[in-house]
């Protein structure tokens, strides 16, 4: 072989390397350093000189264009990348004609021109199949299956997902098989399979990490769609926070703006419109330096959505909006046009023009509309029936609304999840109640009240997930944990220790979410049914609810069912916000007796004005009568038995009257007779506490000092009758489900009791703080107290506030005394309670 020919072969071999670098670059979401390989390997090759080595390299030179025409669209250079897609002509050959196709329609993907891309990939198909391009066909298959995601197909999307991974598998095309879960996922969250979604996602990331990373960022933009679809707006904005700022260096113009437009529905989701238009203007501005006028459209239509939020200038919005709409059809994004039309309804609807909104809602919903715009398509045509003052139409709207909700959230095992989702029906189910207090029946207003709150606890619950990953990941949050503990007790923090804490419990909450559900859903109980159980228990309901800021209850006893209005909203909140420190304040060191006299005084008089707030305009109602509370919002924080007006009076407070009655009607299963008592380390008073307890249950379980662990704890905890627990308690606003218990071994967290077989009968928690909630949209709550609940435990007593260690040695002695006796739960507590005037502790579930 002659110098010029040994010299060409090797150039070819140089620029044979260049392309397979591009290429994974490119495949490694890294479009920048991709374009930089293959363009040094067309330079080897002569390309474009009439004389250069590429003649002798026609395939190769072929290939080297057409990715890098993938490359320059990728970075937002789409005319570059067109026109060097046009320069391969004279290279084009029979076998490789499929290719072409493949990547034009990939091209044609990228700038958003959806229709002529799906052809494209189905001219190219059969092409491919024919030449044995096996690999160029496994892009193909993908690339297709994102078109017919856009387009809401999802069974032929996953079809082509299944045969390209298979292929991928075949050929050791490990991020082709990656991106086929990472396909698979974004069709299971279109067809509203969250937890299915998440596990693909998860699956695509473990490929990602290994051999593209620059994916992993596109990959958060996903997740964070999921999130948000399953309301979790604040969890979809940290992981998509974080992501943002990584797209900078990798040139992914489109991925990017994809991502600002995410971020601005997240903003939405918030009510933090301001911030949703930015993110909207900032997306829609790159998807036009693209020139995809596809996505451009859908940016405006989320920019339109947060300008309607903070717009008077309804005329304006409505006429955008429609022709918007418009657009949206013509490019064949038949959703985002049928959002835009609501949008319009609801512009239409706050200028009074009923007629002209109901013009603008189709008969019909869109055969591929998402869920989130068919329960939008409910609230406006629910809000145009009341505008007309159609009761039944209103109800009948939001009723199908919520029922389709339900049975979406059905399908999360997550309680994260199925909290979370009471968000997207949040707008119906208010729509339903305002329309029942307009009608004014007492039966209609109470059902559209269980409608509004605590649904979650209606789905049947699921245990997580148990892997080793979790389970490996639970044994270290406990070893990090109790290290972090015995530092704050040494009056140090530890920093590192803290911060593992927290990336391992979003770790194991991220797994949790992937747990799917039954499909099942409880239906709620009537305003008879309630009635007569509280006949027969001899105690009346208050369901709290609120108009505008002013408070009100729905009263019912065995003779009346009626709407009291009560106090203020904003002063009943700081109210109890003071309350919660003074008690806080009562529950430490010994104070000075002017001091103390001082702070019992502040907490006697924040009580007597929450009494008047929440409680006194119904006096002349309840008699003599037990009370069951159905507290709503920061109500769920207040120690109902201190107020003055329920003081001795035995008090329940449940999540709604529907988990209230069903506890109290649930088969009442075989007592094992198992009593169970734990004390914890750190806690002066636990180990007598318990010793007086033993006392009255000589048959009971003890564990303390070493052999209280949290082995221990579950295996006694699962299934017994009456649990009783003498520990340090925290509550983690930030991460309610790892509040926790301090046992000997580390904490005993709301998370594991999920993972309980079954579910303690009674469970009390003589710790502080144990009993306060994180209080979600509709009513739903999170914490220690709400995980024993939503386990199916009956009875919980808990404590809304820091407790003073040696008053709760002797209210517990006397509550354990009237249940021993046969005394129900919230009049042992009342009684109990009298003795300690300032304890914090309130009787939850069932009573």
């Amino acid at each position: 072989m002659s110098r010029g020919g040994a010299a060409e072969q090797a150039g070819g071999t140089r620029a044979r390397e260049l392309h397979r670098r591009g290429l994974e670059a490119l495949n490694r979401g890294r479009p920048l350093l991709g374009a930089r390989s293959l363009r040094s390997g067309l330079r080897l090759l002569g390309w474009p000189d009439a004389d250069g080595g590429w003649r002798s390299h026609r395939e190769l030179t072929f290939r080297l264009l057409g990715t890098l025409a993938a490359a320059e669209v990728a970075c937002g250079r789409s005319d570059r990348g067109f026109a060097l897609l046009d320069s391969t002509e004279p290279l084009i050959t029979g076998d490789n004609r499929g290719v072409l196709l493949l990547q034009r329609g990939l091209l044609l993907t990228m700038i958003g021109r959806v229709d002529d891309a799906v052809r494209s990939f189905d001219a190219a198909v059969p092409l491919l199949e024919r030449a044995g391009e096996r690999v160029a066909l496994a892009r193909t298959l993908l690339n297709r299956a994102f078109i017919h995601q856009i387009a809401g197909q999802v069974r032929p999307a996953l079809a082509d997902l299944a045969r390209s991974e298979e292929i991928s598998r075949e050929l050791g095309m490990t991020v082709q098989v990656a991106k086929a879960f990472h396909g698979r996922g974004s069709c299971l969250l279109l067809a509203g399979d969250i937890p299915g979604a998440l596990r693909a996602f998860d699956e695509a990331e473990q490929g990602y990490a290994a051999d593209a990373d620059g994916m992993l960022v596109v990959l958060a933009v996903e997740k964070a769609r999921a999130l948000l679809a399953a309301g979790l707006a604040v969890d979809a904005a940290r992981v998509l926070d974080q992501a943002l700022p990584r797209f900078g260096g990798l040139g992914m113009t489109q991925e990017h703006a994809e991502a600002e437009l995410t971020r601005a529905r997240i903003a939405l989701a918030v009510g933090d419109h301001a911030v949703a238009r930015r993110w909207a203007v900032q997306a829609e501005r790159r998807f036009r330096r693209r020139r995809n006028e596809t996505w451009a459209a859908v940016a405006a239509l989320a920019r339109l959505r947060a300008e309607f939020a903070t717009s008077r200038r309804a005329v304006r919005v409505a006429t955008t909006a429609a022709g918007l709409a418009d657009r949206l059809r013509e490019l064949g994004l038949d959703n985002d046009a049928e959002a835009a039309e609501l949008l319009a309804a609801r512009a239409h609807l706050r200028r009074g023009e009923v007629d002209e909104a109901q013009r603008r809602v189709r008969a019909q919903p869109g055969r591929r509309s998402t869920l989130d715009t068919r329960l939008q398509r409910h609230v406006v045509r629910a809000r145009i029936a009341a505008a007309r003052g159609d009761h039944s139409a209103t109800f009948r709207h939001a009723r199908t609304g919520l029922a389709r909700l339900a049975a979406h959230r059905s399908h999360f095992g997550s309680i994260d999840l199925r909290t979370g989702a009471a968000t997207l029906g949040a707008e119906l189910a208010r729509a339903g109640l305002d329309a029942a207090l307009a009608e004014g029946r007492p039966a209609t207003v109470f059902r559209w009240l269980e409608h509004s709150r605590a649904q979650a606890f209606r789905s049947r619950a699921v245990h997580p997930l148990d892997d080793p990953v979790t389970a490996d990941a639970l044994a270290e949050l406990r070893q990090r944990s109790r290290v972090a503990r015995a530092s704050e007790l040494e009056g140090r923090r530890d920093a590192a220790a803290a911060r593992r804490c927290v990336e391992l419990e979003r770790q194991i909450r991220a797994h949790s979410w992937r747990a799917s559900g039954t499909g099942e859903h409880q239906n709620g109980v009537s305003l008879a049914e309630v009635r007569a159980e509280l006949s027969a228990a001899g105690a009346a309901l208050a369901g709290y609810f609120t108009v505008g800021e002013r408070i009100h209850a729905f009263l019912v006893t065995d003779r009346t069912a009626r709407i009291i209005e009560l106090g203020d909203l904003r002063m009943a909140t700081e109210t109890t916000t003071r309350l919660r420190g003074d008690l806080d304040v009562l529950s430490g060191r010994r104070l000075p007796g002017p001091l103390d006299a001082a702070v019992r005084g502040s907490a006697r008089h924040l009580l007597s004005v929450l009494s008047e707030h929440l409680v006194a305009p119904m006096r002349p109602y309840l008699g003599d009568n037990d009370l069951v509370v159905v507290p709503t919002g920061p109500l769920t924080g207040v120690p109902w038995g201190l107020l003055p007006d329920l003081r001795g009076r035995p008090v329940t407070v449940s999540p709604s009257a529907t988990v209230w009655l069903s506890g109290r009607k649930a088969p009442r299963r075989a007592r094992n007779g198992t009593t169970l008592l734990v004390a914890g380390p750190n806690l002066e008073y636990a180990a007598g506490e318990v010793e007086r307890l033993a006392a009255i249950y000589p048959d009971g379980e003890t564990l303390t000092g070493a052999d209280a662990t949290v082995e221990a704890t579950m295996k006694a905890l699962d299934g017994c009758d009456v649990a009783h627990f003498a520990t340090h308690g925290h509550h983690e606003q930030e991460s309610v489900l790892f509040s926790r218990l301090d046992l000997a071994d580390g904490p005993l967290m709301a998370y594991d009791i999920h993972r309980l077989g079954a579910a303690p009968r009674h469970v009390i928690l003589a710790s502080c703080d144990v009993g306060k909630v994180v209080v979600r949209a509709g009513d739903e709550i999170l914490g220690f107290t709400a995980a024993l609940l939503y386990s199916g435990t009956r009875t919980v007593v808990s404590c809304v506030a820091r407790m003073d260690d040696q008053a709760a040695v002797e209210v517990m002695t006397a509550y354990h005394d009237g249940l021993s006796r046969g005394v129900a739960p919230a009049r042992a507590l009342a009684d109990a309670a009298v003795k300690e005037p300032m304890t914090p502790l309130v009787c939850f579930g069932s009573g």
